[in-house]
């Protein structure tokens, strides 16, 4: 198994590490969790360069590495809707999102049609990335000027969610013609 494989294993597996840490009683639990959120996050970004750059991109990555990002927000997402951080419409909205695009991938991927992710779909990530980070470290930028900017970002993210959804429904019934 090559490195960038190895390491969206290792978000999966830190998944639980984050949520349990989230949960730990201890007054500096959501720092931790941010902390093993971040780690988790990085082995994204570093899996997928590291896979670019050597060209080592296989079959394994192209499925797992998706639905390693879909497990850690998903599970940040609900792990901070119940305890009434994040609003359930955002984190509803995201997941669905995330349930339609796997879905149209599965039936496309029959037809050998792929549609890589976007620059929308990117962008969704890295603001929903920050939002959470945010929510975790208790907003610490503008919480003493009263700016929820963790709720402005998470919701910049839901738009983005769902823009980048249509973006991909539209380019993947359009590849499907041709």
């Amino acid at each position: 198994m090559n490195l960038p494989n190895k390491l969206t294993i290792t978000r999966i597996a830190l998944t639980p590490v984050f949520v349990a840490c989230f949960y730990l009683p201890v007054s500096w639990n959501n720092y931790l969790a941010a902390a093993i959120f971040v780690i988790a996050y990085a082995t994204d970004m570093l899996d997928g360069h590291i896979a670019r750059t050597r060209n080592i991109v296989t079959d394994f990555g192209k499925l797992m590495d998706p639905i390693a990002d879909k497990i850690l927000s998903a599970a940040a997402m609900i792990m901070l809707t119940a305890v009434d951080m994040l609003s359930p419409v955002a984190t509803l909205i995201t997941i669905s999102r995330e349930f339609v695009i796997s879905g149209f991938r599965l039936v496309y991927a029959k037809k050998n049609i792929v549609i890589a992710a976007g620059r929308l779909g990117k962008l969704k990530t890295l603001t929903q990335f920050i939002g959470i980070t945010l929510m975790l470290c208790g907003n610490p930028l503008f919480s003493n000027w009263g700016i929820p900017l963790d709720q402005i970002i998470i919701w910049i993210s839901v738009v983005l969610a769902v823009w980048s959804c249509i973006d991909y429904i539209v380019k993947t019934n359009k590849a499907a013609k041709q």
